[in-house]
């Protein structure tokens, strides 16, 4: 069970450690979208009312672990890789999913074949129809929230092939330069996969029935 509250202020005292300027702006924001109580995906992992913040979490911790190896592996990724960037862009990754989940009831087929209703969601895209990770960027501008060139781009291209899959040579460039220029972009990118696909592996509802 997801202890939406313990969730939340988990969150907003990791975004306020780092002490930027309109750093309250973007937590009223948030709670205004929903964030805090929104799922993380409608069936794939943490399906479920707050997931959406856990996985924030997940993987704001994955990302301070590798940033903590990387940096013991090669020290001059130190300077590149500040602590208060990682948890920038980690924690802010997904704000784009908090208005897109609408709760619903569907039919799926329990363990021994038989329909029954669940409760789960679907997606619409209809509030602010801007993509993936440069909706993310822009709630947070949006916000006033003090936001670097590093986090930003991180959080733009953190999704790398599963946007790329469906962009333009341009983008393909875009996204190269990005990470050449920030390793943070490949950070926040290996975290969000770790935390997903890892420490969130068998949260989904469906894989539960």
């Amino acid at each position: 069970m997801i202890d939406i509250q313990a969730n939340k202020e988990e969150f907003n005292a990791l975004l306020r450690q780092v002490n930027r300027e309109g750093t309250d702006y973007l937590i009223e924001d948030l709670e205004n979208l929903g964030f805090y109580d929104a799922p993380a995906s409608t069936r794939f992992h943490l399906d479920s009312d707050g997931g959406l913040v856990v996985h924030s979490l997940n993987t704001c911790k994955a990302g301070l672990f590798l940033r903590e190896k990387m940096i013991a592996m090669k020290p001059e990724l130190k300077g590149l890789l500040l602590e208060d960037s990682v948890i920038v862009a980690t924690l802010l990754h997904d704000v784009c999913k908090a208005d897109v989940y609408q709760k619903v009831v569907k039919r799926r087929k329990d363990q021994f074949g038989n329909w029954k209703d669940v409760k789960g969601y679907d997606v619409d895209y209809s509030n602010f129809p801007m993509g993936h990770g440069e909706k993310s960027a822009i709630v947070v501008l949006r916000s006033g929230f003090d936001i670097h060139d590093d986090e930003m781009l991180a959080i733009r291209w953190h999704m790398t092939a599963w946007d790329l899959a469906f962009q333009n040579p341009e983008a393909r460039n875009n996204i190269n330069t990005a990470r050449n220029k920030y390793p943070l972009c490949s950070l926040v990118n290996l975290a969000d996969g770790i935390a997903a696909n890892l420490l969130e592996w068998g949260t989904n509802e469906q894989e539960e029935l």
